[in-house]
């Protein structure tokens, strides 16, 4: 008996193709883990699967009988729920009301808050959320908002569940509770799908294994029992693809302090602690070197690259800066102690698309440090920025056209443009390349090294282990808020990494 299944399914964005006829099925009562690598097809299966996208090719079936879902709802008031990375809360809406969107129950024509009461309350209370569920969404944390997200699923008593990255921002105690629940439904002969990158999760929790390659399934409901920790990463990435030269070296668990080179250039970080999970952690990174920061989420190389750009303050420690200053208050004093922070959130946090490229290229220079004197010169910053697009090889007609225009890769280089034009002595980028295709990885990873070459210091934190490989020096890895080791030369390689990350040393099977 098969809970829910596809078959054949398969999906192209724009000529690229995300699944290449895929299978898949999920029985009553079990776990099944979904992994790959980012890109890999993951997220893509999980949204036809749900309604949310519709295949080009393929068909679903749920309890044995074909269905084709028109949207998530759909898919949800036939037992389907899913709980996504992109969180669907409305802020301004307390808790209670989050927890049956469009689907409230009623008595006769009225909506009865008290049912929804007694619904959602013993959900809210299992998963060990402690609000009043009157508050708004908007009061919540990252994490709260996460679990109102799976209880907003749990509530409907599903037959299948599909729980994309479901820990990623939660704190290990609500991580247990979570998993405690997932034990749960799989008695009551609920079908779980789980897509995460925590494999020691995974493999704890689940029964069942399928994993995607480049759109293709490469292993296919294989019993998790079986399967160890190696197996399951060079089927992520290739049994072959990247052999070490040589064996890297030895290291046991304990955390490694990598003691700064007092050079008077370097970012220097000395000890640092912080209330969102570092502890103790020591390491430098010289001018001309593009240095990695890996881990899991949660697992700290986030809250370091934040506490550097001055986003986070630490507790303990101390981070020295090229210039010789210590870390900075706010983002505002980051910039004029001369860091550039790219985030791979560009929509949000990198550009104004309603506004030309020339404008945000110019930005940073001539508006926020007012290098260029107090009168602008329009002509002359249009001139700038039409040179600064053409350095770092945005593709656009003109300047004067709107960064929405851009494709995904073309709009985070006018980010890098805007950060390069005045010369930043640290760049510190957060996930840059996210959503980009391979050629504009490769060309905006050529102007970090460009920058390095010029004498920056380069920290670059990504999701994907491949890319960190091939366009770092050397990376530090993080496990549970400290650094664990560090991997450089024939040692450095997507699957070396991808052990670090996971089980905190490199020797690990």
């Amino acid at each position: 008996m098969v809970a829910l299944e596809a078959r054949g399914v398969r999906k192209t964005y724009g000529g690229v193709v995300a699944l290449k006829a895929a299978d898949f099925a999920v029985r009553p009562g079990s776990v099944h883990a979904l992994l790959g690598e980012n890109g890999a097809g993951k997220s893509t299966l999980v949204k036809i699967m749900t309604g949310a996208v519709q295949p080009d090719e393929g068909s679903i079936r749920l309890s044995g009988e074909q269905v084709s879902f028109r949207n998530t709802a759909q898919a949800f008031a036939n037992g389907v729920a899913v709980v996504a990375q992109e969180l669907s809360l409305f802020p301004h809406l307390d808790i209670l009301d989050n927890m049956f969107p469009l689907r409230e129950p009623r008595r006769g024509p009225f909506i009865s808050r008290a049912m929804m009461r007694d619904l959602a309350v013993p959900v809210l209370e299992e998963l060990g959320i402690e609000r009043n569920i009157y508050t708004p969404v908007a009061e919540l944390s990252l994490a709260e908002r996460q679990l109102v997200e799976i209880a907003k699923a749990l509530v409907s008593n599903p037959k299948v569940l599909l729980l994309d990255e479901p820990t990623s921002a939660l704190e290990t105690g609500a991580s247990d509770r979570l998993l405690k629940i997932l034990r749960i439904l799989r008695d009551r002969q609920v079908g779980v799908v789980y897509v995460s990158h925590i494999l020691e999760e995974v493999m704890s929790l689940c029964d069942e294994v399928t994993i995607l390659r480049d759109g293709n399934i490469v292993v296919s409901s294989a019993s998790m029992a079986r399967m160890s920790m190696d197996m399951i990463v060079n089927e992520m990435l290739g049994k072959a693809a990247d052999a070490p030269k040589k064996p890297p070296a030895p290291r046991t668990t304990a955390p490694v302090v990598l003691q700064p080179r007092d050079d008077g250039k370097s970012l220097r970080v000395e000890n640092v602690s912080s209330r969102n999970g570092l502890h103790d952690v020591s390491f430098s990174v010289r001018p001309g070197e593009v240095v990695g920061l890996a881990g899991l989420v949660g697992s700290g190389p986030e809250a370091m690259l934040a506490a550097i750009a001055g986003l986070n303050r630490i507790s303990s420690g101390a981070i020295t800066l090229p210039g010789g200053q210590t870390q900075p208050a706010s983002p505002r004093q980051a910039i004029a102690y001369g860091i550039a922070y790219v985030s791979g959130d560009r929509r949000k946090l990198g550009l104004m698309l309603d506004k030309p490229i020339w404008e945000n290229i110019v930005q940073v220079r001539s508006v926020g440090m007012a290098r260029d004197g107090a009168w602008l010169k329009t002509r002359s910053l249009r001139e700038r920025a039409s040179s600064l697009a053409t350095r770092v090889g945005v593709r656009t007609k003109s300047v004067l056209n709107n960064a929405g225009s851009l494709s995904g890769g073309n709009q985070q280089k006018v980010v890098l443009a805007k950060w390069l034009d005045w010369k930043p002595s640290t760049i510190l980028l957060n996930d840059p390349t996210r959503g980009v295709d391979i050629g504009a990885r490769e060309e905006i990873n050529q102007l970090l090294r460009q920058s390095a070459a010029d004498g920056a210091v380069v920290v670059y934190l990504s999701t994907d282990p491949a890319e960190l490989a091939t366009g770092c020096d050397r990376v530090l890895v993080f496990h549970r808020g400290t650094i664990c080791g560090e991997l450089s030369g024939e040692a450095l390689t997507p699957s070396a990494l991808l052990q670090l990350m996971n089980s905190g040393t490199e020797n690990a099977a």
